[in-house]
């Protein structure tokens, strides 16, 4: 059975206060529906500054849904490392790992947007060097035991439920990342589907003596969205996957390699290209491959809306996914 995703930016164009909190509210409803129904992990992210209140806070939003639920896993995909306290953030992370009994998966990378560094103050041209920092710290941390830390020594508490320490990835599509990952015995999670890059990984991997493991996309996942009538709501909604597929192309470079990369300009270009889809149930069923990513608020989408594709993920295609 392909493994099942919901994911959640919270994107919400010329949202007031009121609706924005609404649609929070919406997004951790979904999450437990989604829990009771045995999809497998919420997915969240994280950018700042953006206009369209894009979500700039994951772990808290993680936090909540982790509150919110019973098992499912709640995924951040990726977290943007050297933005963040080394030691707040293994403190905010283990406590999160205790929250949800291990439930909590962590993807850290890099980031790719210079403003966002500028915005909380922190020097790109350092960025590789406070990630490597960031993911030593939080490894050292997680041990409980004391270590020496910018020149003094410090002890992280509590301990994290999972050990020897929460699930932490490395993200990128890099070899530095991947030379990274290796190094420190992090699994990889390449930004898309990239086999090189795979095996240069598992080529550093056996240079250093380290484990690990990697988590690569599919060479095709296209973001879904479940209707009964897929002309209709394209008609209708088509504007909302355009919105968000222009927002993300405009932040990608000719160097950044990603699983969602759309060149398109019309909705018309953008159902043609199928990094967004619209599907049917029985469209869905068929479709294959390991994984489903669906994406019911994407772009703004009325609440209304999302729920109607999460319902048709829920209740028309996972039982009959379990069947085959």
């Amino acid at each position: 059975m392909a493994f099942t995703v919901a994911r959640f930016n919270l994107v919400a164009p010329e949202a007031t206060p009121e609706t924005l909190a609404a649609r929070y509210r919406a997004a951790l409803e979904m999450a437990a529906y989604a829990d009771d129904r045995g999809v497998d992990t919420i997915q969240t992210e994280e950018h700042h500054g953006a206009a369209n209140n894009w979500l700039p806070s994951p772990f808290v939003f993680a936090g909540s849904v982790l509150g919110s639920t019973r098992r499912i896993a709640v995924t951040v995909s990726a977290i943007i490392g050297p933005l963040y306290d080394p030691l707040r953030l293994a403190e905010d992370i283990a406590v999160l790992d205790l929250i949800g009994k291990g439930r909590l998966v962590t993807v850290a990378g890099i980031g790719y947007r210079p403003e966002e560094y500028e915005q909380l103050g922190v020097e790109w041209s350092r960025r590789g060097k406070l990630q490597d920092e960031l993911l030593e710290t939080l490894l050292q941390a997680w041990t409980g035991e004391p270590f020496e830390y910018r020149g003094r020594t410090v002890r992280v508490t509590p301990r994290p439920y999972t050990q020897p320490h929460p699930l932490l990835l490395v993200g990128g599509s890099s070899q530095a990342a991947a030379r990274r990952a290796a190094r420190f015995g992090l699994p990889f999670f390449p930004s898309a589907h990239l086999p090189e890059l795979e095996a240069y990984y598992h080529e550093k991997r056996a240079e250093y003596g380290t484990e690990g493991w990697t988590m690569m996309p599919a060479e095709k996942t296209p973001l879904l969205h479940i209707s009964q009538d897929p002309d209709r709501t394209w008609a209708e909604y088509g504007p909302h996957f355009l919105h968000e597929a222009r927002t993300y192309a405009s932040w990608q470079s000719k160097d950044i390699r990603s699983a969602v990369r759309s060149k398109a300009t019309t909705v018309e270009e953008l159902r043609a290209e199928g990094v967004y889809r619209i599907v049917t149930p029985d469209e869905c069923v068929t479709l294959g491959g390991d994984s489903l990513v669906l994406h019911p608020l994407c772009g703004g989408m009325p609440v209304d809306e999302g729920w109607r594709s999460l319902q048709l993920l829920c209740e028309n295609v996972l039982p009959r996914l379990k069947n085959l």
